[in-house]
């Protein structure tokens, strides 16, 4: 049966595209549109995946990145009372008002990070030179795709909260929601932002381990010990989650994603079933000729099912090339995306239940297909 449906499918290949181009859209948007906004709201957490820290200390219940508090002093002293943390580095988030020369204040980020070059902040993401500039007094670091925003370049004098700085060199890809990112040492971000660090204080406390497998163990110890002490500790992997779903959840952005979804699978499985009834009811004669030689009305529906199947499959073909060169030119164009293969094992299913559904939708159709048609 798959055999004579995929040979009528490639004959009648005209009353099918239709079907298939439904298909192959339906898949792209569902998959793109989880793409890039899993891929915007992971910038949230860009600072802990991109980061060598096993364990993120921060105040408790902390549900995302930017909303990081001052920690108090029993954070540090419990987190080198553990006999696994090899490395204690502070980490700020502050936040200012950057003054451009024709748009105003634009709201920025201002995160303080240790600048020596085996720093765990942001190992991934800056080189040894870039942390080096970084040491000089006042000296800035702005992601590349933010300098129009912030109408500057490389070199210039800037001011952030009423004080001067220098844009010391560009980042790749730390772009932030609702903001700009801008990096700074210790020393400078409590400079430009004394919220961010008073007294001392720190918003996030990155710890090394001696064995990287036992970052949940370990953090499980801290919080049995530290309970009512004021902290937190998180590994990597859970904190950047955390703050992911948190944005997801606040915003919005996971109802309208699933709205959208549905109504993307909605309108491709009505132009598909539309599609596929049209084709049988073109068919019918044929159809009626398999029932002459033979064919009981269940072989006919698995016909028409298989069809569905192959045309499922064929969509799926088209949206695949179709959405791997848009991702390639979203990320030319800085923009993130992230697929994974949870995500794309999600859409081909429901991508495929689509078709399925459309093809049973079309098989009152096959009941037309009655040998005295022949006749007429």
């Amino acid at each position: 049966m798959t055999s004579l449906a995929l040979k009528s499918l490639v004959h009648e290949w005209r009353r099918f595209a239709p079907a298939m181009v439904a298909v192959a859209f339906s898949g792209l948007l569902v998959l793109l549109q989880a793409g890039v906004i899993l891929g915007i709201f992971s910038l949230s957490s860009q600072y802990v995946t991109r980061s060598g820290a096993d364990l993120w200390i921060g105040y408790p219940g902390v549900q995302s990145l930017d909303l990081g508090r001052p920690l108090s002093g029993p954070a540090e002293v419990f987190g080198w009372m553990n006999p696994h943390v090899r490395r204690l580095e502070p980490f700020l988030w502050g936040s200012g008002e950057w003054r451009t020369r024709s748009r105003g204040m634009v709201n920025v980020y201002v995160v303080g990070i240790d600048p020596r070059a085996d720093g765990l902040a942001l190992s991934a993401a800056l080189n040894a030179g870039r942390r080096a500039t970084l040491a000089e007094p006042d000296a800035v670091l702005v992601d590349d795709a933010d300098l129009h925003k912030l109408q500057v370049a490389v070199g210039d004098i800037a001011e952030i909260n009423g004080r001067f700085v220098r844009v010391g060199g560009t980042t790749h890809g730390l772009r932030a929601l609702g903001g700009v990112n801008v990096i700074a040492s210790l020393a400078t971000t409590r400079r430009l932002d004394p919220a961010a660090g008073p007294d001392g204080q720190v918003a996030y406390l990155l710890a090394k381990l001696d064995d990287p497998a036992a970052a949940a163990a370990v953090a499980a110890d801290l919080n049995a010990e530290g309970a009512g002490r004021g902290f937190e500790a998180l590994t990597g992997a859970a904190f950047a989650r955390r703050t992911t779903l948190y944005w997801l959840a606040e915003s919005g952005a996971g109802v309208a994603f699933v709205f959208g979804s549905l109504v993307a699978i909605l309108v491709a499985g009505v132009i598909t079933s539309q599609t596929l009834s049209a084709a049988v009811a073109g068919s019918l004669k044929e159809y009626a000729a398999l029932r002459a030689l033979g064919f009981s009305m269940r072989a006919l529906r698995r016909i028409v099912l298989a069809q569905s199947a192959w045309v499922g499959i064929a969509g799926l073909a088209v949206a695949g090339v179709l959405t791997f060169v848009l991702a390639l030119a979203a990320r030319a164009g800085a923009l993130p995306i992230v697929l994974t293969l949870p995500m794309i094992a999600v859409s081909v299913a429901l991508v495929l239940l689509t078709a399925l559904g459309s093809g049973a939708l079309a098989l009152r159709r096959v009941a037309q297909a009655d040998p005295a048609v022949l006749l007429l």
